[in-house]
């Protein structure tokens, strides 16, 4: 099978020695995101993420700051950030923690989207030089009937690759995009709560201070 794999790809010319770069590295990172979106769900924990969110709703800042110490899931280290780290402001810490997660959570992401494009720019480069060699071929003293259906054959394989490579590619390119999308509103959305939580507690504190009734 490999064998015919490879003869297949020499069949392609030159060009496809890039193009078989592109669909190892697209193969590579596909299976890599794959596996790190399996670890990064058995690590996210919705009913602890709850308990932090409660617990804050009835204002007990400290064991808040204690449940979601130590915690995996990145939602609950954004909020451990914001809790108990005291050098910054909730809102800074927060939001470093949380584009923290989205860069791993996006990583080669960028890869994947420049094989997309890449791929097929390189087949049309394969289709263009087999086509080349097809016209030099019939331009030549004798005509060579496998030389010339040789170079139609380079420039159909080319293509074929790099557009199975781009459409290869553009699947787990738009799933993983949208985990990171949703990802991202999650974090949004929890680190929204926390703040409009904590904003309500230092305004009853503010009224108790006052003497006003709440």
């Amino acid at each position: 099978m490999a064998n015919i794999v490879v003869a297949f790809f020499l069949k392609g010319g030159p060009i496809m020695w890039p193009i078989l770069v592109c669909a190892v590295v697209a193969i590579a990172v596909v299976g890599e995101r794959t596996y790190w979106w399996w670890c990064e769900t058995r690590l996210r924990d919705p009913e602890a993420l709850m308990k932090v969110m409660d617990t804050l709703q009835r204002g007990d800042l400290g064991a808040a700051g204690r449940l979601s110490k130590g915690s995996r899931d990145p939602v609950i280290q954004m909020v451990d950030h914001g809790l108990n780290d005291h050098e910054t402001s909730l809102q800074v810490a927060m939001q470093a923690a949380a584009g923290a997660a989205l860069r791993r959570a996006g990583r080669f992401l960028p890869v994947m989207d420049t094989l997309v494009t890449l791929a097929p720019l390189l087949g049309l480069l394969g289709t263009v030089t087999g086509i080349m060699r097809s016209f030099t071929s019939l331009g030549g003293a004798e005509l060579a009937v496998s030389k010339v259906t040789g170079g139609i054959g380079e420039a159909l394989i080319a293509t074929a690759c790099g557009l199975g490579i781009a459409i290869l590619s553009l699947i787990p390119l738009n799933y993983f995009g949208g985990k990171v999308a949703a990802l991202q509103y999650e974090l949004e959305t929890v680190a929204s709560s926390v703040e409009v939580l904590l904003n309500r507690l230092k305004g009853r504190s503010r009224q108790e201070n006052n003497g006003t009734p709440g």
